[in-house]
């Protein structure tokens, strides 16, 4: 398994997708549309299959879950709420809008405890009722090889909170502001970037502070070790940061969306190909709702169960509640998943 680019992803398939209108308010991603809510429920349904398809396609295990509840509208974006390490690690993390706080799942954690190797949970998610959130690797892009967590400054991004988990985690924050064309602060990091094993898509332009800008670059390349491909405010907008590395056998993939690759110019294209097969997965009605296909991706970095390097004290299930006192968060979800 390599360290930045997972070779197995989880997803969630929702019957009910919707844009949300409890996140409207602070996501400048998010588009209207006069569809009927059926006609937006179904399309999105059916474009999830397909990219769950394609995926496997290319060589990415996928574990597929359905989510059939009317108040979840959505929860295909999975990697707000969940992230996994290679160490055998695993975070749950407060969520921003009240509607989407019931997305942690129970059953996801408990398939990952079947199939891979977990040595501790850590559940920030109480914190919530505190009104404080750190929305996984939605707020922040972790640079897994370099142990460095990049944040744009938001309110889904709680800097006390993202020190607590680079503690918890072993990581060191990266903290900035960054605002759209229209100077609107950016929602989450993973639409304005995402880091490969040799190359990392940033909007540069998007960060306010020229030094902080600066430093960023400087630690997206690695000591020359990634090459920077900047993107443009527009390109942003195209969900062309949006996108996520991924190990297919013994080769690594770009999984982006069909309206991303569409936005990225021809020598951006090639740096990408150097390392990576860009695998482009058509999701136009997923995106209404502000997301793109790396929201859809919660990769999983742990160690599988047969694997015989995996450590061995990964298996001891600690539930560690984070700084808040008190018992695990009672999940009651749809146990429906494909391809377990």
């Amino acid at each position: 398994m390599q360290r930045q680019a997972p070779g197995a992803v989880i997803m969630i398939r929702p019957h009910h997708f919707r844009p949300n209108p409890q996140t409207r308010a602070d996501n400048a991603f998010q588009s209207p549309t006069d569809r009927s809510p059926r006609a937006v429920a179904a399309t999105a349904f059916a474009e999830v299959t397909a990219a769950a398809e394609r995926l496997r396609g290319a060589g990415v295990e996928v574990h597929l879950f359905d989510d059939h509840d009317h108040g979840r509208p959505d929860s295909v974006f999975c990697n707000n709420w969940l992230s996994t390490h290679a160490d055998g690690q695993v975070g749950l993390f407060p969520m921003y809008a009240p509607n989407r706080r019931s997305e942690h799942r129970s059953d996801v954690l408990e398939f990952l405890r079947t199939h891979y190797r977990i040595g501790r949970v850590t559940d920030y998610s109480p914190l919530q009722a505190e009104e404080v959130f750190l929305e996984s690797t939605g707020a922040m892009v972790l640079d897994h090889e370099f142990r460095t967590a990049y944040t744009a400054r938001s309110h889904r991004a709680d800097p006390y909170l993202l020190e607590r988990f680079c503690t918890d985690f072993g990581y060191r924050p990266v903290i900035f502001d960054a605002l759209d064309g229209a100077g609107v602060p950016i929602y989450h990091t993973n639409v304005m970037m995402a880091i490969g094993t040799e190359f990392a898509l940033i909007g540069l332009d998007a960060i306010a502070d020229p030094a902080r800008r600066t430093e960023v670059a400087l630690g997206l390349s690695a000591d020359g070790r990634r090459e920077i491909v900047e993107l443009s405010i527009e390109q942003l907008q195209q969900f062309a940061g949006n996108a996520l590395e991924l190990s297919a056998g013994s080769h690594r993939i770009l999984a982006m969306s069909t309206t991303a690759l569409a936005a990225l110019t021809a020598d951006q294209r090639r740096v990408i190909a150097k390392s990576a097969e860009i695998v482009a997965l058509s999701v136009p009605t997923i995106e209404l709702a502000g997301g793109s296909v790396r929201c859809m991706l919660a990769g999983v970095h742990l160690p599988p169960r047969d694997d015989p390097r995996a450590p061995t004290s990964a298996d001891q299930h600690q539930v560690d509640h984070g700084s808040v006192d008190g018992g695990p968060v009672d999940h009651h979800h749809d146990r429906e998943c494909a391809d377990s």
